[in-house]
């Protein structure tokens, strides 16, 4: 496989994701992706605005998350988030650190 054609099914690959995220199971919390999988919502519009900043296109993280969510935060969260447990708060806290903070070390 030629490398433009792996990019584009690369691609494709993350727009599925993100239409997947965005409208099929926006039941899915963040919170519990990040405790199961170690990374969320908030992480892969973070990876996005990364791409784009190391490529000169200036992007912060309110607009990633926007183009990510298809919506500001404010109003994904009073759409979809709810409330999370205190154990779930703590498991969170622990994935953050493992694979989010790991990242900026």
């Amino acid at each position: 496989m030629d490398d433009q054609t792996r990019i584009e099914l690369e691609a494709a690959a993350f727009r599925t994701l993100r239409q997947h995220l965005m409208e099929e199971r926006t039941d899915v919390q963040n919170i519990d992706m990040m405790n199961l999988t170690g990374f969320c919502r908030n992480c892969l519009s973070r990876w996005y605005q990364e791409a784009a900043n190391e490529r000169g296109i200036e992007m912060g993280k309110e607009e990633a998350r926007e183009i990510f969510y298809g919506m500001p935060m404010a109003e994904w969260k009073a759409k979809y988030q709810t409330d999370a447990s205190p154990e779930k708060q703590a498991a969170f806290e622990t994935a953050f650190k493992e694979n989010v903070l790991k990242d900026k070390g």
